[in-house]
């Protein structure tokens, strides 16, 4: 990683809520409200939003960590924002403040930490793991090389 990433870089990510992001799609006897993992996952998305910019050859990054609360509820149809501000950098780790909003209100706030990795050796890191854990699996996908 060549480029600095600055303190306060930003990053967003929006949705809609369908159907397939409530608490119903994943059991009937939920109500149909925005579920607590879509929205982690959308400020996921907005954290990721903000370090792609800053990264250099094959590097992405990666969750390390959450803290988040779900404040409010959102019903299918509504738009959904998420936005991350890079609070703090440790190493090579990275907390942004992240908050979520529908139509009407903030629903959602916490932080997410994330870490910077070349993506080639995270995924040989990965089979190499899964290679030891069951030996015995004929692995689908050839190493990367990287």
């Amino acid at each position: 990683m060549a480029r600095p990433i600055p303190i306060g870089a930003r990053g967003e990510a929006q949705e809609t809520v369908e159907f397939q992001h409530t608490l119903t799609a994943h059991d009937p006897k939920l109500p149909p409200v925005y579920s607590t993992p879509d929205m982690i996952r959308l400020m996921e998305v907005a954290a990721f939003h903000a370090l792609q910019p800053y990264c250099e050859n094959d590097e992405i990054s990666v969750g390390t960590a959450i803290n988040v609360e779900h404040r409010a509820a959102s019903g299918i149809g509504s738009k959904i924002t998420a936005q991350a501000v890079l609070e703090s950098i440790d190493g090579r780790f990275y907390t942004f403040r992240v908050t979520a909003r529908d139509d009407a209100q903030e629903i959602g706030r916490g932080t997410v930490s994330r870490a910077i990795v070349s993506l080639g050796r995270f995924v040989d890191k990965m089979k190499d793991r899964v290679r030891n854990l069951r030996p015995e699996t004929e692995d689908p996908l050839p190493r990367t090389g990287n």
